[in-house]
């Protein structure tokens, strides 16, 4: 009986063995111990070789870093677990040190016993394909940017017509809150000027003119108050004059005695207890003061005294002011430190809703701030400050 490899045609054993060494794509043959057993001339004409110099070498020699680690923590490991990983992407370079994007399919073959013999990869040139992954990425990419640029271009408008909107109903507060307020003062200047046209004694004239003077006080209080507001929003917070280590104690004092005279039915304990210098601007904390004590006394109860207290604390300055009386509404604490606020207020009460929100400027503009506790018997307000400025 004739051996039947010797009545194959030669010509189809070479066609067999040039299909392995010139395939359109790359085989490669893997000892145990992931060096290269054989490989065809395809790929060693990609990564630039002769054949006879790949034999030997391990994998990752033919691969970049990137592509070595993968190698060894990915496709070893799985191939361990299920004897195959197929399609898989891969960088190799070349001996010149060029990079070849491949996609590969790798597959055990072992014995019967279980054993190893050797791991078989074919590999195709993938270098159109991943350029246009990286393009389809890219313009994945793009898409989230404009996506995104898109999202935050809505959130700028948004937030533009809210500004708007807050600067219009502003607008509409201070002409509505300035012309009401103004109206009161101007018509006893009016009436004022009119009677001293009639005055028929001295005691008359001195009279009539303290009444007028004491309404351009108010239109002047109204109106510096008017002018830091409008510095605090066009110039994103309220700026400080020249700061200096000033000892506050006599310029609290001061604030008290100026309100206790102008509302000398109204009881007022303080209690100062510095003994320290302060860096700041001393008459804007006059400023800030007095704000608070003459909410107080417009919103605190009539019958009981109003209790503040200044001390110096764990490097900090700390100036409360208490009074008592109904505890301010949830509502109301919310709005309490914007502009035009002023709650509820009875017809005898004057001012522009100014004064809680310039105070929680000039404790910003101090880095400090101003808090409030409101409880059913007592309605605190604290500004508490660094006593020098921070270092730089």
């Amino acid at each position: 009986m004739s051996d039947p490899s010797h009545d194959r045609d030669p010509a189809s054993v070479e066609d067999l063995d040039d299909l392995y060494e010139n395939a359109p794509c790359g085989y490669l043959s893997l000892r145990p111990d992931a060096r290269i057993a054989k490989a065809n001339r395809t790929l060693a004409t990609w990564v630039e070789y002769e054949p006879a110099e790949i034999p030997g070498k391990p994998m990752t020699d033919l691969l970049n870093v990137a592509g070595g680690i993968f190698f060894e923590t990915h496709v070893r490991p799985l191939l361990r677990m299920q004897g195959f990983f197929n399609e898989f992407a891969i960088d190799m370079v070349t001996k010149a040190g060029n990079r070849i994007p491949v996609l590969a399919n790798a597959v055990e073959r072992r014995d019967e016993a279980g054993g190893l013999l050797f791991t078989r990869l074919t590999i195709f040139r993938a270098t159109d394909r991943r350029r246009f992954e990286r393009e389809l990425l890219d313009a994945r990419a793009a898409a989230e940017a404009a996506r995104q640029q898109s999202e935050q271009l809505r959130i700028l408008t948004e937030a533009s017509l809210r500004a708007e909107r807050e600067t219009a109903e502003l607008r509409e507060q201070f002409i509505a809150v300035l012309g009401h307020d103004l109206r009161n003062p101007l018509a006893s200047l009016s009436a004022g000027a009119r009677m001293m046209l009639r005055v028929r004694s001295p005691e008359e004239a001195v009279k009539f003119e303290a009444m007028m003077q004491n309404s351009v006080a108010r239109m002047a209080k109204m109106i510096d108050s008017v002018m830091d507001f409008a510095r605090g929003r066009m110039g994103g917070g309220l700026t400080l004059g020249q700061r200096a280590f000033q000892a506050l104690e006599p310029v609290l004092d001061q604030v008290v005695a100026e309100l206790a005279s102008a509302h000398p039915e109204r009881a007022i304990e303080a209690h100062f207890d510095l003994g320290t210098p302060v860096h700041c601007d001393a008459p804007r904390i006059a400023q800030l003061f007095s704000n608070l004590l003459g909410n107080a006394i417009t919103h605190g109860a009539p019958d009981a005294p109003i209790r503040v207290e200044g001390q110096v604390r764990n490097q900090s300055f700390e100036l409360s002011v208490a009074n008592a009386g109904q505890p301010i509404s949830e509502k109301a604490m919310e709005r309490l430190f914007q502009p035009f606020y002023r709650g509820e207020v009875r017809p005898s009460q004057q001012g522009l809703g100014l004064g809680l929100y310039i105070a929680s400027e000039i404790a910003k503009a101090h880095g400090g701030t101003l808090a409030v506790t409101s409880v059913q018997d007592e309605t605190r307000f604290t500004f508490s400050m660094p006593l020098a400025p921070p270092a730089l």
